[in-house]
């Protein structure tokens, strides 16, 4: 039975709680939609004091060397010559369970990198796979709720999950590798990364390029199965934290070959798929990855609530010849995370240690407030003034992006080869035949679960629509575990 239409928090009906207003189709989110930011303003506060998401984390500093000459597609410093060391700071976390969780769980896997540049701090903010869910971060606190403990019975529940995904069919690709052999990685050492999202580079011509991160391990690719992680979380649940602290301890340091992939600009408006489209990935036969460099961690935080638990990471910490792109999950992400880090630790969070720049001086007007340490002294706190103060450069951190139409709540555009289930087909397709029995056995007991045959059809269906093969050998296991 309906409760009426929804409302925001002041009671005015909600238009439209499927798309972010954005200028024009395709084109960035617009800050008018005040029911986007009411919504990730509330959601970043629900949860005092660990992160809504990401809670459980591990980090370890390292160093970033360039291999290769990228100047011809960004004039960002720490990427203009080839043998320079940038240092860095990696969380690792999972994504739904909170702070005490184990850590050999089926989840993505929160991969946040600090550069610490000599033009300020760059973060990149990713993940373990380089899809996600969501297209649009609207429908985030939504998607988050599905996974957290349930309102009534404190748990999750896989009627909230499916229930969710089903009426999602955007996450068919990414719940298809959530759930295959990768969804649980043996240790962090032993996974690849992400920057998942679609950024800007540009150079000094101010010539714009499209980009995706890729961190290759170096350890090779190391997964658990469900029974080996169910027995791994019950005898150590920090199994993940610890071998990673030991790891280097010992100086066996862990290590990723960075590659990216570029598209020119000029290519994105006819490429066949959406490329700021989080739930796409450019496959490798259009965009082949190039490498660039390799990441290494060699140094242990002292103090884990110190260095790892209010370290904050932000995908809007961009430096000069770096920007971001119309993804509409990243254009969210933008506001949510700072303002997250705002509540969670505090308005001068990004003056503590872990999060400070090393290379250069942050010279701000902001004063006062929690945790404030009087830095800045007598010195004016305006600009412009005649004192000396800081001033601006005049010259952007990225350039445009040429946008067109009317605001309004738009669907995220669709290219030619553009659908739902396109990709998660193809990465059913790949596997091999032992690979398709572990994931309908993952999935198949997961959807079994659900209290309604509705939403059980609803699920095995998104994955039908993927492949015939796919959804007709998961409906036949759900069937029989439901029997």
């Amino acid at each position: 039975m309906t409760q009426g239409p929804l409302t925001t928090e002041a009671g005015a009906p909600v238009a439209d709680n499927q798309q972010s207003e954005t200028a024009g189709v395709g084109g960035p989110v617009l800050v008018q939609d005040q029911s986007l930011l009411e919504k990730l303003a509330h959601f970043n506060r629900e949860r005092i004091p660990e992160r809504v998401v990401h809670a459980r984390g591990a980090g370890a500093y390292g160093t970033f060397t360039l291999t290769r000459d990228v100047s011809q597609w960004t004039r960002a410093k720490f990427l203009s010559e080839v043998g320079k060391q940038t240092e860095t700071f990696l969380r690792f976390s999972t994504v739904a369970g909170n702070l005490g969780a184990a850590d050999a769980v089926r989840d993505p896997r929160g991969f946040a990198l600090k550069f610490y540049t000599e033009e300020g701090n760059y973060d990149l903010v990713g993940n373990n796979t380089p899809v996600f869910f969501i297209r649009d971060a609207i429908k985030f606190p939504d998607f988050i709720h599905t996974q957290k403990r349930d309102p009534y019975t404190g748990s999750q529940e896989a009627d909230n999950v499916w229930d969710f995904w089903g009426l999602s069919p955007e996450s068919t690709h990414q719940v298809t590798w959530l759930f295959g052999d990768r969804g649980i990685p043996a240790s962090y050492r032993h996974m690849d990364g992400f920057g998942s999202h679609t950024y800007q580079w540009n150079n000094e011509a101010g010539e714009v390029f499209w980009v995706k991160y890729h961190f290759k391990t170096d350890q090779g690719i190391k997964n658990l199965t469900t029974d080996e992680a169910n027995r791994l979380s019950g005898v150590d649940p920090d199994s993940h934290q610890r071998d990673l602290r030991e790891s280097i301890e010992r100086g066996d340091f862990p290590s990723w070959t960075v590659l990216v992939q570029i598209m020119p600009a000029a290519e994105a408006a006819t490429y066949r798929f959406n490329p700021f489209d989080l739930t796409k990935v450019w496959p490798h036969a259009d965009y082949p990855p190039i490498e660039i460099g390799k990441l290494e961690l060699n140094r242990n935080p002292q103090n884990i609530f110190a260095e790892v638990e209010q370290s904050i990471f932000s995908p809007a910490h961009f430096v000069p010849g770096i920007g971001p792109s119309p993804d509409k999950m990243l254009q969210g992400r933008l506001f949510a995370y700072g303002d997250a880090h705002r509540y969670r630790v505090g308005i001068n969070a990004d003056h503590l240690p872990v999060n400070r720049p090393h290379a250069t001086e942050a010279r701000t007007n902001s004063r006062d407030g929690y945790l404030y340490d009087g830095r800045h002294n007598g010195a004016k706190n305006y600009e412009p003034n005649s004192f000396g103060g800081p001033a601006q450069t005049d010259r952007p951190l990225w350039e445009s992006t040429p946008v067109t139409g009317g605001t309004g709540h738009h669907e995220t555009p669709r290219h030619a080869e553009d659908d739902d289930f396109v990709q998660a087909g193809n990465l059913y397709r790949l596997i091999s035949e032992d690979e398709k029995i572990r994931l309908i056995d993952n999935l198949s007991g997961f959807i079994a679960k659900v209290s309604r045959d509705d939403i059980a059809e609803r699920a095995v269906n998104n994955f039908r629509r993927a492949d015939e093969d796919f959804g007709k050998r998961l409906e036949a296991a759900v069937q029989a575990l439901r029997a």
